[in-house]
């Protein structure tokens, strides 16, 4: 498939830049996958969609402050870090991205908050970032939560009052880069309603990389690598998820970093509890394994999420839905609102 097949219109004005007060207060579109019929609803009437015995997957990763302003001391010179992700066979080891790159070469020491995180600069990656280690007294999330500032995409210009609205209210596990955002309109009370209608909920982790929500630059989609991320299935949710297709009921993921999640386990086989690295990129011709539905928001034009709801839902009515979806007026991107793809 081509790129340009994922591609349409969106007027600036549409991108969400700001929360809404309530979390719930979002619209909510709804796709049926098998017929293409929309319907524009507020996002409080997700629960009349979800039947008693479906499973609501949801994403608990909670979102680092990744983004860290220091100098070079020999220099003076001022540096940006965005933390990426922490690597596994050393700690306190980290791929970043540095601006400006040019100056911060392997060997470069770089100081923060006047000396309380220094980071010595170990070696350069493929894709243009580095790789470095960072030296502090302490609990180095403790020391991050102090220096660094909540990673916003960059389509978001305005400052956020409140970090925890960049939150999910179910996040636990430190570790991603960005928010999944599609879990951002629950509110507890709202969940609690949902499961005194029947409806189980479970939990999956996956640490949010920037790669999830790039544009896939590639002209044929094939050719596309995702970046790898981590994944945490506990058995808790794998048995969940065993029960809830025994009983001819629906596995309901809240967003593409939750599908991803346990789309990667259902492709193992059997769902059992699993963690590891996934770079797994769903587009049109995937067959889904374990996801029957999706909540989601509305994405980037030629993103890899864009291709992952058109394998879900179809590429013709994903395309139309979000005609559609700019006509009516929505609210696009990250603090935008949701879709219901059944």
């Amino acid at each position: 498939m081509r790129l340009d097949q994922f591609d349409f219109q969106l007027p600036e004005e549409l991108i969400a830049q700001h929360p809404l007060e309530e979390r719930t207060a979002s619209r909510l579109m709804t796709l049926n996958k098998r017929t293409g019929e929309t319907g524009n609803h507020m996002f409080s009437d997700l629960i009349d969609y979800l039947e008693e015995g479906d499973t609501l997957i949801l994403n608990d990763t909670r979102v680092i402050p990744a983004r860290l302003y220091g100098m070079k001391p020999d220099t003076g010179a001022k540096v940006e870090f965005l933390l990426l992700k922490e690597k596994e066979s050393a700690p306190d080891t980290w791929e970043v991205l540095v601006r400006p790159g040019k100056k911060v070469r392997p060997g470069t020491t770089v100081s923060f908050g006047d000396g309380l995180l220094t980071a010595e600069v170990l070696d350069s990656t493929e894709e243009g970032g580095r790789i470095v280690r960072f030296s502090y007294d302490g609990i180095f999330y403790e020391v991050l939560e102090r220096l660094g500032e909540m990673p916003l995409p960059p389509y978001i210009t305005e400052q956020l009052e409140d970090d925890e609205r960049y939150q999910t209210v179910f996040s636990k596990h430190r570790g991603s880069v960005a928010a999944p955002t599609a879990g951002l309109h629950f509110t507890q009370d709202y969940l609690a309603k949902i499961q005194a209608k029947g409806i189980r909920i479970g939990y999956v982790t996956l640490h949010v990389g920037l790669g999830t929500f790039r544009p896939v630059s590639v002209e044929d989609i094939n050719e596309h690598k995702m970046h790898s991320e981590w994944y945490d299935m506990p058995q808790s949710t794998a048995d969940l998820i065993r029960e809830t297709k025994a009983n001819g009921k629906r596995v309901v993921c809240v967003g593409t970093t939750a599908c991803r999640t346990v789309e990667t386990v259902g492709n193992k086989g059997e769902i059992a509890a699993s963690s590891g690295w996934t770079d797994i990129f769903i587009y049109p011709g995937y067959e889904f394994k374990v996801v029957d539905a999706l909540l989601t928001n509305f994405h980037l034009p030629k993103s890899s999420l864009m291709m992952l709801i058109s394998a879900l839902a179809g590429l013709e009515n994903v395309m139309r839905a979000y005609e559609e979806a700019v006509r009516e007026r929505y609210r696009f991107f990250s603090f935008g609102d949701a879709m219901f793809i059944y």
